[in-house]
Order: C-alpha cells, then structure tokens, then sequence
C-alpha cells in the first residue's frame, strides 16, 4: 500500500517521470495499482512510461486497462492507439480508431494516428504500393492469381521434413508470385515462426490477415506468433476470433485450451478441449492435454484414464506417457512413473524433455544411488552437448566492467516456489555493482512477475525459441555471468545453455542435483546441503555462499502467528503440506513410528492431490497399514495460499518427508511459527530441510537417522511449553536469520558473481 494517498502518490511519480527517473516512478504507479489494480490514471500513465522503455506487451496491457476502466478519456484512447502502431498492431490501431470516431473521438491528435496508419500500414502489404490497396483484390477468390498445387505442395513437404529455411525460400517465391494471395503469406508467417523469427512471422501474417481478415486459419496462425511472442492475451483474442468465425476449428479449440491451462484457468481449458475432442473424439494429443488441465483440478482419476486411453490410441505418443509418469509420480506410484519416462526415453533417446522428467523423478526415491542418478545426468549432458553443433568460443561482454551483467533464465518467475525465493534477493542486489536480464522461458505472467520486473534492465521471452536462437539472443546481450534457476524442472531451457551464451553459467535456486551439463560451470550451495565429501555428485563446480543456498521472501499477509494449538487441546497435532509424491512408505513407516510413540497424538495432511476423494481414501488406508488409523487423521485439499498459511494454525510440528524433504512449506512453516523436523540424507536433495534449519537458527531440529528422528518427536512433543515459547518468538527469530535477510544474501550472491568472473577472466579452472 502506498503510504501517501493515492493522489499524491501518483504527483510524485509524474515528477519522477518527467525528471527521467523511470524506475522510480514505475515503483510508485506500481505500489498504486497494488491497492487499485484497475486505477485509471495510473496504468495509464505506467502504460505510457512502459511504452517509452519498448516493453509493448506490458504498456499494451496497462493502457488497454485505463481505456477500460475510463473509456471517456480521449487521451486514454490516443496513447493506446499510439502503442498499437508502435507494437507495429496497426490492423488492431485501425479498429480502435474507428470504434473511438463512433464515440465522439475527435482532434488533431487523433487525425495525426489516422495519417500515420495511412502511411504506415501499406508496409505489410509488401509487392503493392500504396495507390494500389483499393484495388488489390482482399482475398483469394475470383481475380487474384493463386499458387499452384505443386508450389503447396513443395512447401508443405519441406515444413514437414524440418528444412525450415528452405520452406521460408519456397514461401518467398510464392509471395513473389502471388502477392496478393495470402496463402504464400500464411506459408511465410509458419516458416519464421518455426526458426523463432517471431517478429518477421507477425509482419507476414498481418499481410495474410490484410487480404482476408475473416479468415480462421489466419488468425489461428496470428494466435500461435503472438503466443510464441509471450503476448497471452494478443494470443488468447486472436484465437477466440478464430472460432468465432469457424465455431468447429479443433486446433484452435486445442491452442486455446493450452493458454487457459498455463493462465491457470483449467477448468476453462477443460471446456474447449472437450469440444475439441467432441470433433476429433480420437485425438490422443487433446486426451493428453485434457488430462493436465483435469490435474490441476485435482481430478487424478479422470486425468489417468485419459491418459491411458490417449497411449491405447498412440502408444508411441511421448507427451502422453511423460503426463501420465507425472501423475504416477503424484499418487506415488514411483516405480511406475520411472517405468513409463524410461519407455520414452528408450524409444525416443534424444528427447531431453522425457530425460529432465527422468532425472526429476529420480529425486522422490532413495532407491537409486547418488552415483547412479550422476550417471544418468551425464548421459542427458552428452545429448545436449552433441545437439549444440556450434557453441560460443568467443564473447562480447566487457572484459573489465563497471557493472557484472547477469543473465537469469527461467520458467518460474512467477508466483512459485522459485518467485517466492527469488523476490526479496532482486531488490536488494545492487544495481551499480550488477545489471540484471531476464530470460523467462515461460510466456505466464502474474503479479510477482510484474512486481520483480523493475529490477531487470532487459527482459527478452524465450518461450517458444529455438534452443540455438535462444542462446544467441543470450550471446548478442554480452552477458558475463549466466544463472540458470531451473534444472530438470518444468520450462527449463538447459540445452541453451550446451551453446555456452556466456561465459561464465551457473545452477542455482531451481533444482536440488546436478543438471550434467558439462557448459554450467558452477552449483551454488552451501556447506550442509553439499558437504565437502558429496561434491563429487555434482559435473558443475560447487561454489560455497556462506550462511544458506536459499533465502526465503516472506509472504505478503498480515496474518499473525497463531498459538500453540497443543496448549488449548492437550493433545500434539502434527503436520505436512506436502505434494503427495513425497509421501512414501518409507515416510510414512516413520510417522506412523512416531504416532505410536506419541498416545493421542493427530496427523494433519494437506496437498493439492488430495482434492479428489479417492485419493483422500488411497492415503488413509495406507497410513492406516503404518498404524495410523482415520480417526487419528485430518486430510484437506488445495487451498489458496492466505488460507493454506492460517491451517498452520493447527499444527505444532512439521514432520518432513524423506528423501525428498519440504522446501517453500518449510519457510512457509517457519514464518507461521512451526518448526519442521527433518533428517540429514546423504545428497542435496535429502540435506535440504536440514540446511533449511541450519540456515533458521534451528540445528536441534535435524536428526542423524529415523531412530533419532522419532525420538526427538517424542521429545518435543512431550514440552508443549518449550513449543509455546518457541513459536511466540520464531517469526521474529527467523526475520533476522540468513534464511530471511534478503540484505545479508544479496551481498553474498553479489560477491560470488563477481569471483567467478575474475576467476574466469584469470584462467582458472576451480573457485579460490
């Protein structure tokens, strides 16, 4: 919240704006909209100030949003008008101009849009020039010369055998031949989208959309540039145009369910891709996507069956069988969810895609050892390095620099895990002794991404290029130092960084195991998650920050701890927030240990996949075969996240889960006042609570082994008063802890950067 009224909150950021002070001011119009998010005067003037940095999508949206909220504003309609053309969206400038005339939309600024379109929209249009736009036939039919089926056919082919440049060489000649038909335009359009020229794709099919505006596939084609461009809600418009026009249109049907899904609108998506499949009822690619849309409802049962059934129709079908290992994985089914990846990776072994899913999985179990899951590492790293056909030697980042340029790539730089951990870092890295560029390798957007974007001083998309094209996006930024927050997770890019973009590259934050990418030279840890003797598991470098690998952003709420729940009932509640993946036999032989060992004691359990009743069913009986019975229990679903934080309300402790400990509920615990008991395994991934707890101030909270474990349960469970006392003072306790001091780890992170680019600069192979 603004601690000046809004009004003048708004003055001083206009004073900065005019001052040439962007980033201040952007801050300011920005704390406004946090407590006004539809302000008129302030999106629209953050849309301006966007607008003057180049960040179109942004501008587009907060412009588009003041119109909205304030529609009699004639200088509202004008900026927005303006931003359109400069995005280069002149057919959309078009239509806004003539629906602003209709309202009375009139002056000297809006004839100087009007002229400017004149001028400027013929550019799409190239082979005609003005004067003949009248004239030119706008579509395909009678009077315009059309390509031949030979010429169709030809550039159809190429697309579909991969030789991209030379189906952009055919497309060319077609629009050479036929400027006037916008088949050859649409052709044009596929080609550059496919070799991740997005940009020059957008230009073509806008000539396509200028012959025939009504024409579904033009705009499906439209949909797909602006959803590689990252711009969502340009794709989502121009694919619900599409069906507008053609009601039966299953690919649009399908690409718009796949935007509502990763727009966090499933239960939408799950609309369209039943109407998809009404049309196409054997379409194995919608059944899988349906499946993830029915996930994230929490609906396993029907997401498993549509899976099944999309591998009974294609049981070659890679997506499929990676979906469905993802649901095995989440109801626990560990062998079967390594079974169904390494089938995909046995007939498909250059899919890095299935090999990340592998490599991610192996973490939930301890039946692999950690020589065993570097092994399998090192073979994903030899497919990435053999793919990166011409890897950067040489680089354009200044040798001795005033500010380190870093480059952060990842698909989480949103409301997740790594958002949450990365947040509070950003705002206090300096920005005189480090420049920050952004790599988002996921078009998702929410309100943590447009909080931590002032602090980047580029921000270029990534999702959907070429993994060579991005990385020489990366390499034309002069990055020195390349952080990569993702490993094998969701949305990771590691094939980009085989190409070496920069010469220096980094894992951290993302993942928990070395990704085997021979290009990252450096694993960011810290000396209880990697002792000295585990460093051998890792094909990266360790470099040692002092304190913590992690530092934790608090969360946004004014809720208060709550007190002890033990000291009003008497009886000890324990607690997990787990993903039920995590939830093993062996994790739940030992809770059921520490249940016996604790008369009267209660379970509370709380995951995204217990939504569904017959998941909530499978987990009692199992925990009821630990000696656990249902009456002992409480087993919630999913929840947002201001009421997730109050559940803590009713627990005492935290019980972690092993090999595959708690990290974001950790934090999130500690900062609610409950501590988490956990265990120190024997790899990063099974050491992470106890770093955890380390970093909290915490170490009597970390056991050796599971003996160890239940007797410290016992134990703690027996001093109510102890944990009344504890939780009273551990939110201000951990505030001040390396975990939270955001200050304290910037500085650390700062440091670490910076040696690792004198070192590369010095030669040297190792960290001092």
């Amino acid at each position: 919240m603004p601690t000046l009224p809004i009004d003048q909150t708004i003055d001083q950021a206009l004073a900065h704006q005019a001052g040439g002070r962007l980033k201040e001011a952007e801050q300011l119009y920005r704390k406004v909209l946090a407590a006004r998010p539809r302000h008129p005067e302030a999106n629209h003037n953050l849309g301006v100030l966007l607008l003057e940095q180049n960040r179109m999508q942004e501008a587009l949206q907060h412009l588009k949003t003041a119109l909205d909220a304030e529609p009699r504003d004639g200088q509202t309609w004008v900026s927005y008008i303006d931003a359109l053309i400069h995005a280069g969206q002149y057919h959309e400038a078009r239509n806004v101009l003539a629906t602003g005339r209709r309202r009375g939309l009139a002056g000297d600024a809006v004839d100087s849009l009007q002229r400017r379109l004149d001028v400027l929209e013929p550019e799409f249009f190239p082979g005609a020039a003005p004067a003949d736009w009248e004239a030119a036939p706008t579509g395909t039919g009678a009077g315009a010369a059309q390509p031949g089926q030979d010429e169709r056919s030809r550039f159809i082919a190429l697309k579909s055998e991969g030789r991209h440049d030379q189906a952009e060489a055919a497309a060319r000649a077609i629009t050479a031949r036929y400027p006037q038909d916008a088949w050859g335009w649409k052709a044009l359009s596929q080609s550059l989208r496919l070799q991740g020229r997005f940009q020059e794709a957008l230009q073509a099919v806008r000539s396509a959309l200028h012959l025939t505006p009504d024409e579904p596939e033009a705009h499906f084609e439209l949909g797909l540039v602006f959803d590689r461009l990252g711009q969502t809600i340009e794709a989502e418009a121009s694919l619900r145009r599409a069906l507008q026009l053609n009601p039966h249109f299953a690919e649009a049907l399908n690409e718009l369910g796949l935007i509502l899904e990763r727009t966090d609108r499933a239960a939408e998506a799950e609309v369209f891709y039943r109407r998809a499949l009404a049309l196409r009822p054997d379409w194995p690619g919608v059944l899988s996507n349906l499946a993830v849309a029915l996930k994230f409802q929490g609906r396993l049962d029907e997401a498993e069956a549509s899976l099944r059934r999309a591998i009974a129709l294609d049981p070659r079908s890679p997506g499929a069988h990676v979906n469905l290992a993802s649901i095995l994985r989440d109801t626990n089914r560990l062998a079967e969810a390594e079974q169904s990846l390494r089938r995909v990776v046995e007939r498909f072994p250059q899919m890095t895609e299935a090999r990340s899913n592998l490599l991610f999985s192996l973490n939930y179990s301890a039946e692999h050892s950690p020589e065993y899951c570097l092994q399998e590492a090192r073979r994903y790293g030899e497919i990435v390095r053999s793919k990166a056909t011409a890897p950067c030697s040489s680089w354009t980042c200044e040798d001795d620099p005033h500010r380190l340029r870093v480059g952060i790539i990842s698909g989480d730089i949103h409301m997740h895990p790594v958002g949450y951990f990365l947040e509070s870092v950003l705002t206090w890295l300096d920005p005189n002794r480090v420049e920050l560029i952004g790599y988002p390798t996921n078009p998702r957007v929410d309100d943590l991404t447009r909080r931590v974007q002032p602090y980047f001083a580029g921000w270029r998309q990534l999702a959907g290029y070429a993994d060579e094209a991005a990385a020489q996006e990366i390499h034309r930024d002069g990055i020195h130092v390349l952080l990569e927050l993702s490993g094998h997770t969701a949305n990771n890019r590691l094939p980009v960084l085989a190409f070496r973009p920069a010469p220096v590259q980094v894992s951290w934050l993302g993942y928990f195991a070395t990704t085997g990418v021979a290009q990252i030279d450096y694993f960011l840890a810290d000396e209880v998650s990697v002792p000295a003797q585990h460093r051998g598991h890792f094909t990266e470098s360790i470099w040692y920050l002092p304190d913590t690998r992690l530092c934790f952003t608090p969360p946004d709420t004014d809720l208060e701890v709550a007190p002890l729940p033990a000291s009003r009932s008497g009886t000890v509640t324990f607690g997990s927030f787990q993903n039920l993946a995590k939830l093993n036999d062996r994790t739940l032989a030992l809770w059921g240990r520490v249940m016996q060992s604790v008369p009267g004691s209660r379970l509370r359990v709380q995951s995204l996949q217990l939504a569904s009743p017959a998941v909530q069913s499978q987990l009692a009986e199992r925990l009821a075969t630990f000696g656990i019975p249902r009456q002992r229990i409480s087993l919630h679903g999913p929840s947002g996240r201001a009421a997730y934080l109050a559940a803590y309300a009713e627990v005492d402790i935290v019980l972690d889960t092993l090999p595959f400990p708690g990290g974001t509920t950790t934090c999130e615990a500690l900062w609610m006042g409950v501590p988490t008991l956990t265990i120190a395994g024997d790899r990063l991934i099974a050491r992470q609570g106890a770093s955890l707890m380390h970093a909290a101030g915490l170490p009597a909270w970390v056991a050796d082994d599971e003996a160890s474990f239940v007797a410290r349960a016992v134990a703690l469970a027996a001093d109510t008063r102890g944990l009344a006392e504890l939780r009273a003072g551990l939110r201000e306790r951990v505030r001040a802890s390396p975990l939270f001091d955001a200050q304290r780890f910037a500085a650390n992170l700062e440091s670490a950067l910076w040696q690792m680019w004198q070192t590369w600069r010095q030669g040297r192979q190792t960290p001092p």
